[in-house]
């Protein structure tokens, strides 16, 4: 089983994988060339026991996008090329897959007609052959939600759950967002439609879900709430949706875009993209009780990251982590100043920057990494790796 897109992975690892001191090492596996193999690797990664990694380009593969295999030989293989057509088009998120190898993901456009006249976006699979089947095709109009931008998350039973940044209500060209549940047999339901700034209740979700050991499912959004600035929710098998903390663009953050992590003390972890004391982003660990702490505010370059738009990734010792779409110390003319960074963040709050991205070996890194048994991280880049720059499959090694 390949795993999930939550971007937790919870490995049996020492805590302390990197030196303080200097840069892990840093390989490129793969540079995106922008003919079939695709543009743009804007999601994250998953991993299968013989050390394949699956994504998606969001653009590219002749038209709109691919899902891609890429061998640890370095072999990368174009599973599906998206047509804009039922197919689905624009892959902007990770995959998950089951125990017999199927992938499954969404498109944030195609599936039919509506919303983007290529159509409101799909849920599809993949199956170990490649076949590409689409297991749903949202609609815009009755509430069933547009443009699913996030993962999915895929219970036992074979459900899959995941977001839509609009639609849920009658009009195609309305509403705020869904949380919603697909069953095996194609049926789809809106568990939740978001109502937006007046009710305070989230706007536009963009993130994958996580759910706890009683089914209940976490999320953020990225607008709403009480000061319009974002929420972290919880929504109760009984589907009853309730805001856990509303960002206030203060030194908490604003604007969380990521997926969340929850450990066994039901705290979660998660990033803001902005807002905190320098506006650079945080990184926060919401109590049950509600409570917010900021483990991180990032001071951005030359000494930090900034914009952190990726989910969290945890060790066994408790450490964190991820990257930052932007700072770092190199000041790259490819990237107008700074592309980004990979840090860890230990549990007493100490960072560390594992590594600073250039443009000739990936920038930007707008998903978060992966780890494997020894520790090594996966993740890509959206741009950058080679002269055209269209993005990077890395590796940093303890």
């Amino acid at each position: 089983m390949i795993g999930q897109s939550k971007a937790l992975v919870l490995c049996c690892i020492v805590a302390a994988l990197f030196p303080n001191s200097a840069e892990a090492k840093f390989k490129v596996l793969h540079a995106f060339a922008g003919g079939s193999d695709g543009i743009y690797p804007f999601a994250g990664l998953i991993r299968d026991k013989a050390g394949n990694l699956y994504g998606t380009t969001e653009n590219g593969g002749g038209c709109c996008g691919i899902v891609y295999r890429l061998a640890p030989d370095g072999t990368l293989s174009v599973l599906h090329a998206f047509t804009a057509g039922t197919d689905g088009a624009y892959p902007a998120a990770g995959l998950v897959s089951d125990a017999s190898g199927n992938l499954y993901g969404t498109t944030t456009e195609g599936g039919g007609t509506g919303c983007h006249t290529l159509g409101c976006g799909t849920v599809f699979r993949i199956a170990p052959d490649g076949g590409e089947a689409v297991l749903y095709a949202f609609k815009g109009k009755g509430g069933d939600g547009s443009d699913p931008s996030a993962g999915l998350l895929l219970d036992k039973s074979g459900n899959l759950y995941g977001t839509t940044t609009g639609g849920g209500v009658a009009k195609e060209s309305d509403g705020f967002g869904t949380i919603f549940r697909l069953a095996p047999d194609g049926t789809e339901s809106v568990l939740y439609a978001f109502k937006g700034a007046g009710a305070r209740d989230g706007d536009g979700p963009r993130a994958a879900l996580i759910a706890d050991p009683k089914g209940s499912l976490y999320g953020t959004t990225q607008l709403g709430g009480r000061s319009g600035f974002g929420t972290v929710f919880k929504l109760t098998p009984r589907g009853r949706e309730r805001v856990l903390y509303s960002f206030t663009n203060g030194d908490d953050g604003r604007e969380p875009y990521s997926s969340l992590v929850l450990d066994d003390s039901g705290n979660l972890y998660g990033t803001a993209t902005a807002g905190g004391t320098l506006n650079n982003g945080t990184v926060f660990r919401l109590a049950p009780d509600g409570g917010l702490t900021v483990l991180h505010a990032f001071a951005g370059s030359p000494d930090d990251g900034a914009s952190p738009t990726a989910a969290l990734t945890v060790d066994a010792g408790g450490n964190l982590y991820s990257t930052t779409a932007s700072g770092g110390a190199h000041s790259d003319p490819d990237c107008h100043g700074s592309c980004g960074t990979a840090f860890r963040l230990a549990p007493d709050g100490t960072e560390t920057i594992l590594h600073d991205f250039a443009w000739k070996t990936g920038a930007f890194p707008w998903s978060g990494v992966i780890m494997d048994r020894k520790g090594n991280l996966f993740g890509t880049t959206l741009e950058g790796g080679s002269r055209i720059g269209i993005g990077t499959v890395f590796e940093i090694t303890p």
